[in-house]
C-alpha cells in the first residue's frame, strides 16, 4: 500500500501509546494471516484514498512522460522508416514497370522491323532467285542451242561426206561386180563415170 510520509507521522502519534498493544497484535495477525490487516482491504479503506490518488497522478505523469519521451518517438521513428521503405519500394516498383514497359515496346519495335526486314530480304532473294533462274535458263538454253548448231554441222558434214563416198563406194562396188561378172580388170574411170552418170 503506498503511504506518503506526511501521512504516515500523522497517523503514528494518534494512535501510539494507545494502540501500541493493538498494532502489535495487528502485526503479528498480519504476518500470521498472510498480509491483511483487521481493517479491511486497504485500497477501499477510505482514509488512504488521498495518498493512492497522489500515488496514481504521480504513476500517471511518468507514464506519460515516459510514453511521451521514449515510447512514442520510437514508434514514430519506426513508423517513418516503414513510410520512407514503402515509398522507396513504391518508387522502385513504378521505375522497374516503366523499365518493363519500355523493354517491351522496344521489344515489339525490333520485332517489327525484323518481320519487315525478313520480308524485304525474302523478296530480295526471291527476285535474286528468279533473276538467276531466269539467267541460268538463258544460258543453258544458249548452250543447247551451240550444241544443237554443232550437232547439226556435225551431222551435215557426216552427210556430206557420206555422199561424197557414196560415188566412190558405189564405184568400187560397181566395179567389184562387173569384175566378178566378166572376169578380168574393168576400167575403173569408166565405172565411175557411169555411176555418176545413173545417180543424175
Amino acid at each position: 500500500m503506498f503511504v506518503t510520509p506526511g501521512y504516515a507521522e500523522e497517523a503514528a502519534p494518534a494512535e501510539g501509546a494507545a494502540h501500541g498493544e493493538d498494532a502489535a497484535q495487528t502485526e503479528g495477525h498480519t504476518e500470521a494471516g498472510g498480509g491483511h490487516a483487521s481493517g479491511g482491504f486497504p485500497p477501499f479503506d477510505s482514509s488512504t484514498y488521498p495518498s493512492q490518488i497522489l500515488w496514481l497522478a504521480i504513476t500517471f505523469g511518468l507514464f506519460y512522460v515516459f510514453l511521451k519521451k521514449v515510447v512514442l518517438p520510437r514508434l514514430g521513428g519506426i513508423i517513418e522508416v516503414r513510410r520512407d521503405r514503402i515509398a522507396q519500394d513504391l518508387e522502385q516498383a513504378a521505375r522497374m514497370k516503366e523499365e518493363a514497359d519500355a523493354a517491351v515496346a522496344a521489344y515489339e519495335q525490333e520485332l517489327t522491323e525484323a518481320k519487315a526486314s525478313a520480308n524485304t530480304i525474302g523478296q530480295k532473294a526471291r527476285d535474286e532467285a528468279r533473276s538467276g533462274a531466269e539467267a541460268e535458263r538463258k544460258r543453258v538454253e544458249a548452250d543447247l542451242d551451240r550444241k544443237l548448231g554443232e550437232s547439226e554441222k556435225r551431222i551435215a558434214d557426216i552427210k556430206a561426206k557420206a555422199l561424197g563416198e557414196v560415188d566412190t563406194i558405189a564405184s568400187d562396188t560397181a566395179t567389184a561386180i562387173i569384175e566378178r561378172l566378166v572376169g578380168g580388170k574393168v576400167d575403173q574411170a569408166a565405172v565411175a563415170a557411169a555411176v555418176k552418170s545413173a545417180k543424175s
